[in-house]
């Protein structure tokens, strides 16, 4: 969707969005008054503490901070980002998109792809059922042969095409589906008035998408046939440039500090056996930039595991520059005796395979570079160095350039000096702080008042209600920056859900989800006569921070007439302050 999303197609998609509903697909909820509670899904607790308001259509955890609107609470448990997130409550709401909304093909669009997941979701059912039949036992002697378990076979739905034309074909004609629709979705070859299936005697790996459909499928060919691996053609459901195989799996690994990127779908299936938890493939392609920039939503950093041959490092060369272009921290575990990670765990172990440290990017290119040159001649070491020079350019922090700097300079004898001249840094800038380097940090200390801070969250909940006379609370009544922004929001007919869904930032998010979903039933049923209390009890902490501050600047008052003024202020104050005591 290009540009801004209109704010009443998104007033209308909230409107048909039952946020527990959502919710409860992911965290079991109980309901307690007007709210629902669980425990939270994004950090470890034992109490629940996360809170699902149906009234304001949002979700916080009182733990964590977390919260948001329900869009939010989808981008983080699909990872996907805001539009993909809008787009997935969209197709589950059944409400077209803004621009499509005048598309009269909107709709048929929408059948279709649920018509070919469904024949999909159909087919994989079909071939599991087939592999544990007398027919599909060639494939599951090959699977047990590379020693897989039933109960592996099972999770990642493995199965097996059969050796005849249209097995498949006439399963699914029969369930309803058109011969057009299995040609569609890549289950069936047609030729004029005829249909066999695409894929026969093989070995099936159905590929999952993050939200569960089926897109399609790898086949893997018993005895000699060609090519060994096939999988399904790009149709309008799959395209195997944007797919990883097994991101379903990565969806219910909270807390992922890595993902393990392997070559095939047999690796990620034998590692997941071992007990190596986020290993994923690509789909019979090398890496593309749609699938780095997938794969970034779900782990801070990713870990390549390619065969050991040579072709697999050279694949981890072009994987590693497709990372660095998007961004995305990667790193390089090197098999030793060209052993793919497969090989590795079962000749070595799983605890060989998880004590492996990887390599960073920049070292593994270094290796690859000490690989094509001569060290034992001068020339051979110069031509090292000028090529390593070039990959260093990139290095940012000081701390890692002095140790690759100290690795070249032992390895081919040129000294720091030359070695930063050849990459265009001096010893002095070295040095130096650089200030691109700084990051920005995204939450800052705030020195708060306590009661006065709590006072201020309680009114602002209180004004999200929409419950106080107009007038009632102003933007001057805060005097937390944040909370004074988010004021000046509400009092403008802004809800409470779009403040929190156009948050410039993490900050501004979590201060209102936590206000947002403070109030308990009194408090919200007695919004006014609560909201006059508050506004009295800032009005008495303000009164008292005013008394301490004229008391101290009488105390370091350097003559008598200033302490007598001094004196005369905190009189007048304290009246003021006994009145409003008084009136409570």
């Amino acid at each position: 969707m290009a540009g801004r999303i209109p704010s009443a197609w998104m007033d209308e998609l909230y409107a048909r969005t039952d946020i527990v509903s959502v919710v409860s697909n992911y965290v079991s909820l109980k309901k307690d008054g007007r709210r629902y509670w669980g425990l939270c899904p994004f950090h470890n607790e034992k109490t629940a503490s996360f809170s699902v308001n149906a009234d304001l259509n949002l979700y916080h955890c009182f733990g964590c901070k977390a919260g948001g609107t329900v869009v939010q609470f989808v981008m983080e448990m699909e990872r996907l980002p805001f539009i993909d997130a809008v787009k997935f409550l969209a197709e589950r709401a059944h409400l077209p998109l803004p621009e499509l909304q005048e598309d009269p093909d909107y709709e048929r669009k929408r059948s279709q792809r649920e018509r070919l997941w469904n024949a999909n979701r159909d087919a994989a059912r079909f071939y599991h059922d087939k592999l544990w039949q007398p027919e599909g036992k060639a494939v599951l002697d090959y699977l047990h042969k590379r020693g897989l378990d039933d109960g592996i076979i099972r999770k990642f739905g493995l199965g097996a095409s059969v050796d005849r034309w249209d097995d498949l074909t006439k399963y699914l004609l029969g369930k309803g589906y058109t011969q057009d629709e299995l040609g569609q979705a890549g289950l069936s070859v047609i030729k004029g008035d005829h249909a066999f299936d695409m894929f026969r005697n093989r070995a099936m790996f159905p590929i999952i998408d993050q939200h569960g459909n089926v897109l399609g499928f790898g086949g893997r060919a018993m005895g000699d046939a060609k090519p060994k691996y096939l999988n399904t053609s790009d149709t309008p459901v799959f395209n195997k440039r944007k797919g990883v195989y097994a991101i379903n799996l990565l969806r219910k690994i909270r807390d992922l500090k890595r993902i393990l990127l392997v070559e095939g779908y047999m690796d990620v299936v034998a590692i997941t056996q071992a007990g190596v938890a986020g290993a994923v493939a690509t789909l019979g392609t090398a890496l593309t930039n749609e699938q780095a920039r997938l794969l970034k939503r779900y782990a801070p950093e990713i870990w390549l595991a390619y065969d050991g041959d040579e072709a697999g490092q050279h694949a981890i060369e072009r994987a590693l520059d497709i990372f660095e272009t998007e961004n995305v921290p990667a790193k390089v575990l090197y098999f030793p005796d060209k052993l793919d990670p497969d090989e590795f765990i079962r000749q070595r172990g799983l605890q060989a395979f998880t004590s492996m440290k990887p390599m960073s990017a920049i070292a593994y290119k270094m290796q690859r570079l000490r690989l094509q040159h001569d060290l034992e001649n001068q020339d051979g070491r110069t031509e090292y160095a000028k090529a390593c020079a070039e990959i260093l350019k990139k290095v940012k922090e000081p701390v890692e350039l002095e140790n690759y700097l100290e690795l070249l300079h032992v390895q081919t004898g040129f000294s720091k000096d030359v070695l930063l001249a050849q990459i265009g840094v001096s010893a002095q800038e070295m040095g130096q702080n650089n200030p691109t380097q700084k990051r920005e940090q995204f939450f800052v200390k705030r020195m708060r008042q306590p009661e006065g801070y709590r006072t201020e969250q309680t009114l602002l909940a209180l004004l999200a209600t929409m419950k106080l006379p107009a007038g009632m609370v102003k933007e001057e009544d805060f005097s937390d920056e944040l909370l004074q922004e988010i004021a000046g929001k509400l009092l403008t007919g802004t809800p409470p859900t779009e403040i929190i869904a156009q948050a410039e930032n993490e900050m501004l998010r979590q201060a209102a989800g936590e206000a947002f979903n403070m109030l308990d039933e009194a408090q919200r049923e007695n919004a006014a006569a609560v909201a006059e209390d508050c506004l009295r009890n800032l009005q008495i902490f303000r009164l008292q921070q005013e008394i301490n501050a004229v008391t101290q600047m009488m105390r370091d008052a350097q003559t008598p007439e200033k302490r007598a003024d001094a004196l005369k202020e905190i009189s007048a104050l304290s009246k003021e302050l006994a009145r409003l005591k008084q009136g409570r």
